[in-house]
């Protein structure tokens, strides 16, 4: 009977790292951030921000927190933009779908200016938070709803 309890307890901790790992892995490409408005004519001195995030396989809800950084002009340090802040907003809740969402700040910054999207993501079941990450914008994303251009998706954004 011994040798049937190790025997189980060795096979779990043989599958469950691989059963992780090919959830993560799967997950992980559905989990992304992307600039899909910047200083546009029909957006001028705005940068959009849109996220992906992908369901857990279980039910839960699913939460985004967008905001702006600027690259400091003197160090190349990455800084939030102050106010440029969209709370915690709640994409949905969802079991098996991929969720998207967006946000847009209006920036009345001066001169020169480098910006990227910051997205925080939780998912959130009774009260209690399941799983968070964060991404910075990257760009090559095809679904992006809202970009301007159509289809448009950068990992940053300059304003003059």
């Amino acid at each position: 009977m011994r040798w049937i309890a190790l025997t189980l307890v060795a096979l779990l901790a043989a599958v469950a790292p691989a059963a992780a790992a090919a959830v993560d892995g799967a997950s992980d490409r559905d989990l992304w951030a992307t600039v899909n408005v910047c200083n546009t004519a029909t957006h001028p001195r705005e940068i959009g921000i849109r996220g992906s995030m992908p369901a857990l396989g279980r039910r839960a809800g699913m939460y985004m927190r967008f905001r702006a950084q600027y690259r400091d002009p003197v160090t190349g340090r990455w800084r939030y933009v102050r106010g440029a802040d969209s709370g915690w907003r709640r994409a949905g809740t969802e079991r098996t779908r991929t969720l998207e969402s967006g946000w847009s700040f209006e920036l009345d910054r001066k001169g020169q200016t480098i910006l990227r999207g910051v997205v925080r993501y939780e998912w959130r079941r009774a009260g209690r938070v399941l799983r968070s990450a964060r991404r910075a914008t990257e760009g090559g994303h095809r679904s992006t709803a809202g970009a301007d251009p159509e289809d448009f998706s950068a990992a940053t954004c300059r304003i003059d």
